[in-house]
């Protein structure tokens, strides 16, 4: 039985390290890094391995670099799947059918594909340059599992597919069209280009991309009016698809930005049970602001005026008695907003920190300006005051310690 609790919480461990997320993890963190590293770095060997010179001086390096990485991406592979069936879209299915459902997603297929070539190549012994560098150029792909934007990007290609095709069909509509009339116009003097529709259609696609090689140009002034006038449609077919994917891309960025925030907000005791209006009203009043390693974001001392939201970046809170370190998603100083005591803590920048700033005076704005918000959030600070949830000296609540719960009380430090 300990065995199997000890794979089981092993199993559990990897689980989390490769597919929960880095957040504030430092194994996940370096994982990810480490996997990124290892992707750029193959990619590059098998891009300088198509140069002869190098391939004759360097080709046992590159050999050694091919396997060595893809033998690492055939662990990582393979751990994937052993812990698939822990994802809960497949935690109701047997280990066996979970991680065969796995195996044919998108972010598997592109992990299998990763490792594939390189081991056709050696057990059909064509390892040399050959048609498995081009399949292995597409190990690019695996960095879009640790890429956010590259997946907001996806996500906004896919979202707006319907578009995106109906702008196809209409540049698909275009080319015939115009290569229609140019063989019409230019058939009988270059039937060696325009003689038929399918030849008007490699000018045609030339023209309307604008990329324009000059090997198929039109010599009546009709032919060279029409390419004018295609040429210009051109330049606004284009700049729609361009045009749908940019919107969609900016929206998926920005809900994607908004859901991190919303979930920052709505677990602060404070605002968790204001209405989802309401919340939005708060949020609107947070303003970024960028530290640097080593920054002093608050000093023990001094005038508490504002509470911080951690979106990136990890902090450590020096309180008289011990350190504690706060990482991405928590947050500090909520009272502050409130009492306008002075602070009980330094709290220091370990790494480079993305925060979210709530200052005192916009929020007091807010719950003047909306009486239902003020009378809630001074109902719950009285009562988490009153309850001893918050040291009576200091703005540090319970929620912002690391292992305590709302239910323990924050002591003060002995004088």
């Amino acid at each position: 039985m300990a065995d199997l609790g000890t794979a089981g919480a092993l199993k559990r461990r990897v689980y989390e390290v490769l597919e929960v997320g880095a957040g504030g993890d430092a194994v996940a963190r370096f994982v990810d890094r480490t996997i990124v590293a290892l992707i750029v770095f193959n990619l590059t060997a098998v891009v300088l391995e198509t140069v002869p010179s190098l391939a004759a001086g360097y080709g046992r390096y590159f050999v050694a670099v091919e396997a060595a990485t893809v033998a690492l991406f055939a662990v990582e592979y393979v751990a994937r799947v052993w812990v698939a069936d822990l994802s809960p879209p497949y935690r109701r299915l047997p280990s066996g059918a979970a991680r065969l459902r796995a195996m044919v997603q998108p972010a598997l297929l592109i992990d299998l594909f990763a490792v594939l070539p390189t081991l056709l190549g050696f057990l059909f012994d064509v390892w040399d340059v050959n048609v498995f560098v081009v399949f292995r150029l597409l190990r690019f792909l695996k960095l879009a599992r640790y890429s956010p934007g590259l997946r907001s990007l996806w996500s906004a290609v896919a979202s707006e597919r319907r578009a995106l095709v109906a702008s196809a069909v209409v540049m698909a509509g275009l080319i015939v069209s115009a290569a229609s009339l140019m063989h019409v116009i230019e058939g009988a003097v270059q039937p060696d280009k325009f003689g038929s529709i399918p030849l008007a259609m490699y000018w045609a696609v030339t023209t309307l991309t604008t990329v324009g090689y000059g090997d198929f140009v039109p010599v009546t002034p009709l032919g060279r009016i029409l390419s004018g006038i295609v040429m210009l449609f051109g330049f606004c077919m284009f700049a729609l698809p361009v045009g749908i994917v940019a919107t969609a891309f900016a929206r998926e960025v920005h809900s994607r930005d908004f859901v991190v925030t919303w979930g920052m907000v709505a677990r602060v005791p404070l605002f968790a049970e204001l209405a989802a209006a309401e919340i939005a009203d708060v949020m609107r009043l947070l303003r970024a602001q960028t530290v640097e390693p080593g920054t002093v974001i608050t000093s023990a001392g001094e005038p508490a005026h504002s509470m911080y939201f951690i979106a990136a970046g990890t902090v450590e809170v020096d309180l008289p008695q011990k350190k504690l370190t706060l990482g991405e998603g928590a947050f500090f100083g909520e009272i502050a907003i409130l009492k306008r005591v002075r602070r009980s803590a330094d709290v220091i920048a370990l790494t480079q920190c993305r925060l979210l700033v709530l200052d005192a005076d916009d929020l007091h704005f807010l719950m003047q300006k909306r009486p239902v918000i003020g009378h809630h959030i001074r109902a719950v600070a009285k009562a988490r005051i009153e309850g001893e949830e918050v040291t009576p000296r200091g703005d540090i609540a319970a929620e912002e310690l690391p292992g305590r719960s709302a239910a323990e009380p924050v002591r003060p430090p002995d004088s």
